[in-house]
């Protein structure tokens, strides 16, 4: 199950919504469904040869951890 990032038009916030089915996401803040999908930048985590883990995002994330431009996991 995918995980899309959107926009509320009504109160300005951003959030994740993990995708079951075919449910509309509704915006967590202020339950309204006027909502826009955002452009999500991937990421991926591998391994090198001498089994040290490499992370790389395709934007310039404020972490190294994940490709999102603000992380709740690590709080940057």
């Amino acid at each position: 199950m995918p995980i899309y990032e959107y926009h509320c038009q009504h109160c300005d916030k951003d959030f994740e919504y993990l995708a079951i089915g075919k449910a509309d996401p509704t915006c967590p803040t202020c339950n309204t469904k006027k909502v826009h999908k955002l452009m999500s930048a991937c990421g991926f985590v591998s391994k090198r040869n001498d089994g040290q883990t490499v992370r790389s995002s395709a934007s310039g994330s404020a972490c190294s951890g994940c490709a999102a431009t603000s992380c709740s996991t690590c709080g940057v």
